[in-house]
């Protein structure tokens, strides 16, 4: 029986052997897990990304927002000139609070009537969550620190009211609907899982029946077949997506706010985006089995540090840059942008820029790798 099963034994282990590539991503996979999931997902937010509008522009209104700065929670990333401009700068995605700040902010707080307007990005559910809270606690804070240096100052007595305070609101969702959190993520990684998972098992399944061969000898050309190999695929993403979307305004209510046909156009760009990626690890897979591993690892890395999760900017900034490699990256918030927001493609832009330049690269990089390996 030994005997038996020891010769088992060295046929798996001279076939895992023979098979190097497939046993690097096998060994590589839990490394990369605990990498990922050991700075990449934190939940205790923190540096959110605040502009000021300091429209007082005295010492009260400065010392307020340094103790936002020095509080670490809030990262102080501009100054604009009003309430409009805050909002914005929160649509383009380049702050998620903003701080509003009225004029005359020294005199109120010397009669203990100042309040502050506290804008957070009701898109993002972590932000959301920990904005919300930490902005009134930090309020709370420099309001208890302003109140005991007027007791010092003029002997006034102890209980007296707070002379700051802020009134927060949630944009977007204010009622903080979880299902409105989830709808776009949802939109953006079903396209990315359909667009990857579809192409490279399309092609991996041609060249491990040996087929692919016999269509090379006919008279299509290479990029005839990749593009017939891509169109259902791309049907069949655009279909799924469609229907999420319905679902999430019919069945749950979640309102659809901006141009439909501007996140159908979009959409189409990133599961070009998507094809590609797929095409190309169809290109570097040896088999089926390989082609799944890489497209299991390519997902899970994708969803992490693409901010379908967790916020990017918690992230370190060499993980914040690896996934730029991942269109979730960008696509995502142009599916918060579109769908929760109603924005149009103007604060848009960078993601779509992105977006556009990366479908490009990595279709001309998977074309020319596929050829490579066809010669």
């Amino acid at each position: 029986m030994r005997r038996r099963t020891w010769a088992v034994i060295e046929k798996e282990l001279m076939q895992m052997l023979r098979d190097p590539s497939t046993l690097v991503i096998l060994l590589l996979i839990p490394v990369l897990q605990l990498v990922l999931f050991g700075f990449a997902i934190n939940t205790n937010i923190d540096h959110i990304p605040t502009v000021v509008a300091d429209q007082s522009l005295d010492a009260a209104s400065h010392a307020y927002v340094e103790a936002l700065a020095n509080s670490t929670y809030f990262d102080i990333v501009g100054y604009v000139s009003d309430e409009a401009a805050v909002i914005r700068a929160i649509d383009a995605g380049t702050a998620q609070a903003g701080v509003v700040i009225p004029p005359g902010f020294a005199a109120q707080v010397e009669r203990g009537s100042a309040q502050a307007l506290f804008l957070i990005d009701g898109s993002e559910v972590f932000t959301t969550q920990a904005g919300y809270s930490l902005a009134s606690l930090i309020a709370q804070m420099h309001a208890s620190d302003v109140l005991l240096e007027k007791v010092a100052r003029f002997g006034l007595p102890v209980n007296l009211g707070l002379p700051i305070s802020t009134r927060t609101r949630v944009l977007y969702n204010p009622d903080q609907d979880q299902m409105r959190f989830s709808i776009p993520n949802m939109v953006a990684l079903l396209l990315q899982t359909q667009s990857i998972s579809l192409t490279a098992a399309a092609v991996v399944r041609e060249r491990e029946s040996g087929t692919i061969e016999q269509l090379l000898v006919t008279p299509i050309r290479p990029f005839e077949l990749l593009l017939g190999k891509t169109i259902p695929n791309l049907v069949i993403a655009m279909i799924n997506m469609l229907t999420v979307v319905a679902l999430g305004v019919y069945l749950f209510g979640v309102p659809f706010q901006g141009s439909f046909w501007l996140f159908m156009g979009l959409s189409l760009i990133y599961v070009f985006s998507g094809l590609g990626l797929g095409l190309l690890i169809s290109t570097l897979s040896q088999n089926m089995k390989q082609a799944q591993q890489m497209i299991m690892m390519v997902l899970m890395v994708g969803v992490i540090l693409g901010g379908f999760m967790f916020p990017r900017y918690s992230m370190p900034p060499v993980l914040r840059a690896l996934g730029n490699l991942f269109p979730l990256s960008y696509f995502i918030h142009i599916s918060r942008g579109i769908i929760a927001k109603g924005v149009g493609a103007g604060p848009l832009w960078p993601n779509i820029g992105a977006l556009l330049g990366y479908s490009v690269a990595i279709l001309f990089v998977a074309v020319k790798s596929f050829r490579q390996r066809l010669d």
